[in-house]
């Protein structure tokens, strides 16, 4: 049996990180978390475990466009999926993340429901 993908979630916000982690744990997902992209990014380096990325996209020094802009042009990085997670639901932000290279978008506070549906169409 081959060892499940874990979810890493990205966020400046331990609170979310909890709630986040608490809801995932409950469907039997295991996840690791960082408090910043660049914290982020030195657990992708460190973990070649993680499926998929839930990504704050409001966040002091690198927010989550600069981060799915480096991880997306990063060779070891661009197949990992990226799902943008965003208080900033306005008109367009959804298109915005998308361009930016987000592979799904997700509003706060989150959707239950939703975010399952998204992480079952990326973790085969």
């Amino acid at each position: 049996m081959k060892s499940q993908k874990e979810i890493l979630i990205i966020d400046d916000d331990s609170k979310n990180i909890f709630a986040l982690n608490a809801v995932l744990n409950a469907k039997k997902y295991r996840c690791v978390s960082a408090l910043s992209a660049r914290q982020g990014f030195q657990l992708l380096s460190d973990n070649k475990n993680i499926g998929v990325v839930l990504m704050d996209m409001m966040m002091p020094e690198m927010d989550g466009y600069e981060a799915i802009g480096k991880m997306k042009s990063d060779e070891e990085l661009k197949e990992i999926p990226v799902i943008a997670i965003t208080a900033q639901a306005m008109t367009g932000d959804r298109e915005k993340c998308l361009e930016a290279g987000a592979d799904g978008y997700l509003s706060k506070p989150v959707n239950v429901d939703e975010l399952l549906q998204v992480l079952q169409q990326l973790i085969p």
